[in-house]
């Protein structure tokens, strides 16, 4: 590792590793596929859009010939595409190092899942709470493999669990459904922790968030805000690259233990290289944790195996 600050550059040689990340065609995916690929992992870059996941894929071939990288069709928004993704990676990859939970939308406009879930809460927690659980028997057996799952400051933000209305069909704040679809992310990852730790299972769940970064995550910003953001943004936000870091730390740093949770380190954790931080305590409370976990197995069909 570096005597300083962890970079990519501590990320250590992947070599016949298997690392699937969703979203991998733009922003913290795509850097994050791009440095675990040169690294000599073999990367499935689980995207919605295959158009612009080959666009993906060529650009990082462009910059390393040798990577292996391959396209997986996934729409979380349809369990349907979960399901079937799923399969596909049983049968291609029965071995799993790395499973990213990268993919996300971000204060999107009141609009529903094919399933009919609020689409944020349906997008970043139950699409990966389903391929989570079905890919976990891949996972299980190879030691050193990970689930990480990316979070975000904004589980702070407004962030609570509405259980009396949880797909917001009696009043909408996409703010606040952001919140609460990204403190979902963390009480499941710990929750899936202590369920994988009580099984004494190879694997171990992590989290991490990218502070602010600037990506086509924020293209949900407000109209009239639009302009401002993409004058401003660069400025203020650090780059997809740096984003990225906390993720790749959790994924690879052989220091990293089950139930962590990573993200920069510079004030207010909005920039920086990875460290190790905290996350609300509403995040690591348990009984919150089993109850998102039981509705969650509810609505997505998903039962886990740990």
């Amino acid at each position: 590792m570096s005597a300083s600050r962890w970079t990519a550059a501590d990320v250590p040689e992947q070599n016949g590793r298997v690392a699937v990340i969703t979203g991998s065609n733009s922003g913290i995916g795509y850097e994050a596929a791009a440095v675990l690929a040169d690294r000599g992992a073999r990367v499935v870059m689980a995207v919605r859009n295959l158009e612009k996941g080959q666009a993906a894929r060529d650009t990082i071939l462009a910059a390393s010939p040798g990577a292996d990288l391959r396209l997986q069709p996934l729409d979380l928004t349809s369990l349907d595409s979960v399901r079937a993704a799923a399969a596909a990676l049983r049968a291609d990859y029965p071995r799993i190092d790395l499973l990213i939970n990268n993919a996300g939308v971000m204060w999107t406009p009141k609009e529903t899942t094919k399933d009919g879930f609020e689409l944020q809460f349906g997008t970043n927690h139950l699409g990966h709470f389903a391929l989570t659980g079905l890919l976990l028997d891949n996972l299980l057996p190879v030691p050193g493999s990970r689930v990480v799952t990316v979070a975000s400051l904004a589980h702070r933000m407004l962030g609570e669990i509405h259980f009396e209305d949880l797909q917001w069909e009696r009043r909408y704040s996409r703010i606040a459904a952001y919140g609460q679809s990204k403190l979902a992310n963390l009480l499941f990852t710990y929750e899936l922790d202590h369920r994988l730790e009580r099984a004494k299972a190879e694997t171990i769940a992590v989290a991490a968030h990218p502070g602010g970064s600037y990506t086509e995550l924020a293209r949900n910003v407000p109209t009239i805000l639009h302009p401002a953001y993409r004058i401003v943004g660069p400025l203020i936000f650090q780059s997809a690259a740096m984003g990225a870091l906390p993720t790749l730390r959790a994924a690879t740093d052989p220091a990293v233990r089950g139930g962590q949770y990573y993200g920069p380190d510079g004030i207010g954790e909005q920039r920086g290289n990875p460290k190790l931080v905290e996350s609300s305590p509403r995040s690591h409370d348990p009984e919150l944790q089993q109850r998102l976990w039981a509705v969650s197995e509810e609505l997505t069909g998903v039962t886990y195996a740990v």
